[in-house]
């Protein structure tokens, strides 16, 4: 066995059952990482400079097949449903012993790393993963401690993936071969069968989730922030392809982080020390900070190449729409690092409302904005899906189901109580279409929603005037800079205005179902937000 390490993590291994391994990597650097995946024929350089890989047959993650195991830390905590699947310390078990004698005879790549940039919630990583590119990942997505640090870094938290490790569903208690396991008394998470780096980074997510409300009274947020020139502290939440990324890459106010924060007394931090940004038709026009991030170090995953050439071709979905990039955080040039700031002043919710329904800006009273918070709504667009034909609306509590160990009204509570303490003024931003439904509407102009979000930012939207929305309740402002009044309104856009009742009508009715599951633990001021039918 050979190690390339600043010390001899085998000891470490050996102690985790991972023992006979070929050689083992320690903290490579991202350039060693690079040859070491190009050389294994397992990536590709970009004529950008980044590393190009396949995820194989998961180019996404499996909620399906991510399980907390139940014991008796999480049998009474964890709000069992269909995103936290339980699994018994028996399977776990069986599933640790595969996978540590999966690693017999093989490479290992090991990562220490952080997350957290508020060193009174920093917690220790330690990534073992069998893949050079994976662990670039790690190096891109949290946070690196240097060299010296190392020496004093113990982890608290064990991440092993291995996409060559198959379950065996019959004795080992998953669904099918692949698994992402959480043990949160054991501190640990297995990934195996899968080769999809998210799984990772939302694993992480997974457990600060969990402890940070619980343990230290934090708010654990899916979402991106930014501050302005002032100091001003902007948050963008939203699910996947409604604009958090985008939005947040503001050349003009310094990028805290692009998915996931924690909010706690004196103000909010990033979990992570990079991005994990969509760039499926990714342009430099725009998008300009996120194309120039594509560069040597950054790892592009699924994406198509234009033919004869190593130029990608981000329009090309034929792998899958969910291209990714990852990056650390200051290839974007204007990041705030240390990735800390002071207590938001505006919140925008981002929603991509495929039917042509809500407003490209709406503003919301602390009431509404809870009701929104637990909703979590957005909408997946025809086309983008197999099988999905029309749009299919989503809800996603806030902004993050998946990833949310705890029952949704504990991470909602915290947020209207940081809302009315605070003082904070709550939008609610469509990014999707105006004037119909997806295939007969138009998609609202990124440049308008740019100018809705700094109008907002600014100030300019404090002393106009504004009418509620009949439906949905929101206040819509008369105008704005830089944005044609007439599509403020969305009625107004519609060339059939009964068309636009019915759809409206429909889509409150969505909403209404949905929040039955919630309205038993939500108070009489939030359910007097529910949409007006």
């Amino acid at each position: 066995m050979q190690v390339s390490s600043v010390r001899n993590p085998v000891a470490d291994l050996s102690a985790l059952g991972i023992v006979q391994t070929n050689h083992v990597y320690f903290q490579q650097d991202p350039a060693e990482l690079v040859i070491q995946t190009v050389n294994l024929g397992q990536g590709t350089l970009t004529d950008s400079g980044a590393l190009a890989v396949n995820t194989g047959k998961f180019t996404g993650r499996a909620p399906k097949d991510k399980f907390i195991v139940k014991d008796e830390l999480t049998a009474s905590t964890v709000n069992w449903n269909d995103f936290n699947i339980p699994i018994g310390p028996g399977s776990f078990d069986r599933l640790y012993e595969r996978i540590t004698r999966y690693f017999t005879g093989k490479d290992v790549w090991v990562r220490d790393c952080q997350a957290c940039a508020d060193p009174a919630y920093r917690i220790n990583i330690r990534v073992i993963t069998e893949t050079p590119w994976a662990s670039l990942f790690a190096y891109n997505m949290f946070l690196r401690p240097s060299e010296e640090e190392l020496e004093d870094i113990h982890p608290d938290w064990t991440i092993i993936q291995a996409p060559g490790c198959l379950a065996d569903p019959a004795t080992d208690g998953t669904r099918q071969e692949n698994f992402a396991v959480v043990n949160f008394s054991r501190r640990m998470i297995l990934i195996g069968g899968s080769a999809y780096t998210g799984e990772i980074k939302k694993g992480i997510f997974t457990i600060l989730n969990y402890v940070l409300p619980q343990n230290h009274g934090v708010l654990s947020m899916h979402c991106s922030a930014n501050q302005g020139e002032k100091g001003d502290t902007a948050i963008f939440f939203g699910l996947s392809g409604t604009g958090k990324t985008t939005l947040s890459a503001d050349p003009r106010r310094k990028l805290i982080g692009d998915d996931e924060h924690g909010w706690a007394a004196n103000g909010i931090f990033n979990f992570e020390g990079g991005c994990y940004a969509k760039c499926i038709n990714l342009s430099e026009e725009e998008e300009p900070q996120i194309f120039h991030a594509v560069r040597e170090g950054a790892l592009v995953e699924n994406t198509g190449f234009y033919p004869g050439t190593n130029s990608v071709n981000y329009s090309d979905k034929h792998i899958t729409e969910n291209t990714r990039v990852s990056y650390p955080l200051h290839y974007i040039d204007n990041a705030l690092i240390p990735s800390t700031a002071g207590i938001p002043k505006n919140i925008f919710f981002l929603t991509c409302d495929a039917y042509g329904v809500l407003p490209p800006i709406s503003r919301l009273t602390p009431e509404q904005a809870m009701y929104q918070f637990i909703s979590g709504y957005t909408a997946r667009v025809a086309g983008t899906e197999t099988g999905v034909t029309e749009p299919v609306t989503t809800f996603s509590t806030c902004f993050g189901a998946p990833f949310l160990p705890l029952h949704p009204v504990q991470y909602a509570s915290m947020l209207g109580e940081k809302l009315r303490d605070n003082n904070v003024q709550v939008w609610m931003i469509n990014t999707g279409w105006t004037g119909g439904p997806a295939g007969t509407g138009q998609r609202i102009r990124l440049t308008y929603t740019r100018a809705m979000v700094t109008a907002a930012l600014n100030g300019q939207l404090e002393k106009l005037a504004y009418k509620d929305h009949p439906v949905f309740g929101g206040s819509i402002p008369e105008s704005c800079p830089g944005v044609p009044a007439s599509i403020l309104d969305p009625r107004n856009t519609w060339t059939d205005k009964e068309a636009y009742d019915r759809q409206a009508k429909d889509l409150a009715e969505q909403f209404v179902r949905n929040f039955e599951k919630y309205a038993g633990h939500a108070n009489p001021e939030i359910l007097s937000a529910s949409p007006r039918i």
